[in-house]
């Protein structure tokens, strides 16, 4: 049979001629290659011609053509296509005993000789002839694999090349696991942390396998290369892939931890899954937060933090030192990459979950509009491990993921490295102040400034991330006090919710007064933001008017301000109790008129009873990025301090104008004779001199000693401000104090002085009925020729003493109540408790 010719190829020679010494190593080498390459069992035989010196000779080699492994069902290249080329596959000997031919009697010399040809297959993971795989322990998957396949010595080697052999045996058990550990996670779950370091650890095992081809080619080229030369050689790789190893164990151990209870309640998940509409597709995909509850996989600031505290605690150890050093430089570049560019640009590009910071996508800007908790500027961006700079020691249980068992340390991204840790607060505000920015059509700077090349174990990293958060933060500082006006916006709340200017709400409640009286359901709210309009532009100017807007509340402030306060404990206090007890109240506040425990009737009823007046408030509308400082949650604060002050206002106009009823002549005329008349008349006076003194002194009191001092602090503390965050906690603070010291915050407090003013209103409501009496009694003093039983006052004294007693005893037991506050938890209350002292002194006429 002709053999195949191409153009211009050299014709082939029709024998080979080949010395028995090379056609022996020949069909040896290809022997021992097929032999480490053919699966177990089902042999057929191929029969090979060679011609040696002429002679005609048929080489019987045992192949498995129907199982020689592809190249294209090699489950690792679909895996992992960057990892591997070449299909490999570890396969025990057949039966699980050794294919060695008996060394009794071979001399010392050859044993050597072959076993040395052994080791150098073993190390790279090839089961040899008088070194194979222990069948007893061979891994069947892949945890299996990442502890290292184990090799068992033929028991007829010699004892002496026994004993270096067993030294130099480890290194493959350490190669066999390294190279499993860089095939598993060089999957794209892993994440880009495990991807570089397991291609800095390729790196090294491609200076191993260098090691081993210079090996081998000593042993082909030398007769003076013997075992305990290879030990030589060995011994300082050895060393180093042991480091290697151990750091593959602890990597593998944790992200092996069992999760409780998961074979069990899998098919429950399964069915849970299936009924809440997710799909089949999705089973293969877990979410983040599941999978970090169970352990999780070791990626990303877990994998840092791991080689970080290695290189800490081995520092002793030069080798181990360099070594993991250098895997940390490798490791860290795609980690502190994702850092740089959070806080140079405040973009977060993290699809694998590796860093410390995570993003809330369904929170955004257009949250703000009706966000009662903060939730853009809180909860957008946050801290995987829980933490925030007002509760550093508090961890949110909700996405939070449980402490590994073994060591304590958070999983995956939400292990925030030692060297990091006291940055993280600065690292996270100086993303979110660069988001704001952004989202504010502002070119960042930092985008020119990005750098690939970050050390994150030098010290100008940390000069790299504090220059980031100042610049972040006097950027957005300067934006919101500079271009967004914050201070001049804050005095207009202050003038509109405080009072400051009270001349327009004088005016406006004296346009709309017969508007006001309406039910709160019925009245108009065009007319009124007219009204206010009208008022705002007939007197002085002022600033930002036009964002000042009229709306009514749907429950009574002091109705409201207890279910608050009996819910969450304290209207005032810590930041985040006070968030989720306006937050979840403000709601019900807002858009739902009382949700306690009510029945529909009760909730009809308190719907009715409502007057525009008591349901009467402000609204005052800013945009982004002012909406973070001046926002929903704030604003609620200037709705509730307006509303306290509007209610003392129109008390304290209801008293004036019963004074000005008083000063009609029948309440003048001279009716000495009738002592009894007279005597009522007077302590008609004196009651409602009492209570206009005392809802002038709390009204001047909030305005003069809580509200403006507090503002004047606020402007000192404002114009020193040099964070961001500082910026809003003084806000907040402001606020608090400011109802903490205006005695809207404790449920006893409100319950008394709530009704002291229901008494003092419901006493100027019967104004006109008091005036009535006065005019029947003066008509019958004029009629009845000095009898004094002409005028009857039983009825009179009755009415008047129902106000007189109520009036009284509250009074009695609100000063109380201040003064015990006072002197335990506010102390401002104190020059409250002077100013009540003198009104509930006053003299009172004896009662009749």
């Amino acid at each position: 049979m002709n053999a195949p010719r191409t153009p211009g190829a050299v014709p082939r020679k029709s024998h080979l001629t080949l010395s028995t010494k090379q056609f022996t190593k020949i069909t040896g080498t290809i022997a021992s290659v097929r032999k480490s390459r053919q699966p177990v069992g089902n042999d057929i035989d191929e029969d090979e011609e060679v011609h040696v010196n002429g002679t005609r000779r048929t080489s019987h080699i045992s192949v498995d053509l129907a199982k020689e492994p592809s190249f294209i069902a090699e489950q690792s290249f679909i895996r992992a296509p960057l990892n591997s080329r070449v299909a490999s596959r570890i396969v025990p000997a057949k039966g699980g005993k050794a294919r060695a031919d008996p060394l009794d009697g071979v001399p010392l010399d050859i044993q050597e000789a072959m076993i040395l040809e052994d080791l150098l297959f073993v190390l790279m993971g090839i089961e040899g002839i008088h070194i194979t795989y222990n069948v007893d322990e061979f891994p069947e998957d892949d945890d299996g694999l990442l502890k290292g396949v184990q090799f068992v010595i033929s028991p007829q080697l010699d004892p002496s090349l026994r004993d270096l052999v067993e030294r130099i045996i480890p290194l493959a058990t350490y190669y066999t696991s390294i190279s499993a550990f860089v095939e598993i996670r060089s999957h794209l779950d892993y994440g880009l942390v495990n991807h570089a370091l397991c291609a800095a650890i390729r790196d090294m095992l491609k200076d191993y396998q260098t090691l081993l081809s210079q090996l081998e080619h000593s042993f082909n080229s030398s007769s003076s290369f013997t075992l305990q030369k290879l030990w030589f050689y060995i011994h300082p790789t050895l060393h180093t892939m042991s480091l290697i190893y151990s750091l593959v164990c602890e990597l593998s151990q944790a992200d092996s931890t069992p999760e409780e209870d998961s074979s069990s309640s899998s098919d429950e998940d399964d069915a849970l899954n299936e009924q809440l509409g997710l799909a089949s597709g999705l089973k293969a995909v877990k979410l983040s937060e599941m999978e970090i509850g169970g352990g999780g996989i070791v990626k990303g600031g877990e994998v840092v933090a791991i080689l970080w505290d290695r290189m800490q605690n081995m520092s002793g150890d030069p080798t181990a030192y360099k070594l993991y050093g250098k895997l940390f430089q490798a490791a860290g570049k795609p980690f502190a990459s994702l850092l740089e560019r959070w806080i140079r640009t405040g973009l977060l590009n993290d699809p694998y979950e590796e860093l410390m910071v995570k993003e809330s996508k369904f929170i955004n800007r257009g949250t703000l509009e009706m966000d009662y908790t903060d939730e853009y500027w809180e909860r957008r961006y946050t801290l995987r491990d829980g933490s925030s700079l007002s509760a550093p020691s508090k961890r949110h249980q909700a996405g939070v993921p449980p402490p590994r068992t073994p060591g304590g340390r958070l999983p995956g991204g939400a292990c925030i490295p030692p060297f990091i840790e006291s940055w993280k607060h600065k690292i996270l505000l100086a993303g979110k102040y660069l988001n704001v920015i952004r989202e504010c059509g502002i070119e960042i700077k930092g985008d020119s400034q990005r750098r690939e090349d970050w050390d994150m174990s030098n010290e100008k990293f940390y000069k790299e991330i504090e220059d980031a958060y100042t610049y972040a933060n006097r950027t957005l500082l300067k934006l919101l006090m500079d271009d967004q006006h914050l201070i001049p916006r804050l005095r207009s709340l202050k003038h509109f919710f405080f009072l400051s200017q009270a001349s327009f709400l004088t005016h406006f409640m004296d346009l709309a007064s017969s508007e006001l009286r309406k039910p709160a359901k019925g009245v108009s709210l065009v007319k009124l933001q007219s009204l206010l309009d009208l008022s705002l532009n007939s007197g002085e100017s002022f600033s930002y008017k036009e964002d000042v807007k009229v709306t009514m509340a749907n429950s009574g402030l002091y109705e409201w301000l207890l279910k608050v306060v009996s819910v969450s404990g304290a209207l005032g206090g810590d930041a985040e109790e006070l968030a989720g007890g306006i937050g979840a109240a403000s709601v019900g506040a807002m858009s739902t008129v009382d949700h306690a425990d009510e029945t529909g009737k009760e909730k009809d009823k308190n719907k009715k009873d409502l007057q525009g007046i008591d349901a009467l408030t402000l609204d005052y509308t800013v945009r982004f990025p002012l909406s973070l400082v001046i926002s929903r949650k704030t604003i609620l604060r200037y709705q509730l301090i307006f509303r306290f002050l509007l209610h003392l206002k129109h008390v304290e106009q209801m008293l004036t104008s019963m004074w000005v009823d008083h000063k009609a002549p029948n309440w003048r005329v001279d009716t000495s004779e009738y002592a009894e008349f007279t005597q009522w008349r007077l302590r008609v006076f004196v009651l409602r001199a009492r209570m206009l003194a005392f809802v002038q002194q709390i009204l001047a009191f909030a305005t003069v000693e809580v509200l403006e001092p507090n503002w004047r602090k606020l402007e000192a503390k404002l114009n020193k401000v040099t964070t961001v965050d500082q910026l809003l906690r003084d806000h907040v603070d402001f606020l608090d104090t400011c109802l903490k010291e205006c005695m809207l915050t404790s449920s006893k407090l409100l319950r008394v002085y709530s009704r002291m003013l229901v008494t003092c209103s419901t006493f100027a409501l019967y104004s006109g009925h008091f005036s009535k009496s006065v005019n029947q009694g003066v008509v019958a003093i004029s009629q009845g020729d000095g009898d004094p039983s002409a005028v009857p006052m039983q009825k009179r004294w009755e009415f008047l003493g129902r106000f007189e007693t109520n009036f009284t005893h509250f009074s009695k037991v609100h000063h109380d109540c201040v003064q015990f506050y006072a002197s335990s938890e506010n102390v401002a209350l104190l020059s409250l408790v002077v100013r009540l002292e003198n009104v509930r002194t006053t003299a009172q006429p004896q009662t009749v």
